[in-house]
């Protein structure tokens, strides 16, 4: 039986991009000396929080943005085998997008 993890009021489900065991220059990182993470992948969103006024404020991230977010938050979770951290979106610093790659020159026509 699979289990879903619906997030309530304005908390986010995310799936940590787990960082790299071995270094650039090929030494592998210890557990203990790597960082936490600190961007993940959204995987559900809450419906969002109501304000003074009982008006619900919606959140502007969907699942599969990437999301940079504070160094220590969140509440870790396991469910099944899978582990997730689930934030509040107070907690959120940015939205990661991928950069627009520059277009290629055009060819210039071969002189004859």
């Amino acid at each position: 039986m699979a289990t879903n993890v619906v997030p309530m009021t304005d908390h986010i489900v995310l799936k940590p991009v787990e960082q790299e065991e071995i270094s650039a220059s090929g030494l592998v990182i210890p557990d203990s000396a790597k960082e936490k993470p600190q961007h993940g992948h959204v995987l559900a969103v809450g419906p969002g929080k109501r304000n003074d006024k009982g008006e619900l404020e919606t959140m502007e991230l969907v699942p599969g943005d990437r999301i940079l977010y504070q160094k220590y938050t969140g509440q870790e979770v396991s469910v099944g085998t899978e582990d997730y951290i689930i934030i509040r979106f107070q907690d959120v610093l940015a939205k990661l997008e991928e950069a627009a790659k520059p277009a290629k020159p055009a060819k210039k026509a071969a002189k004859k």
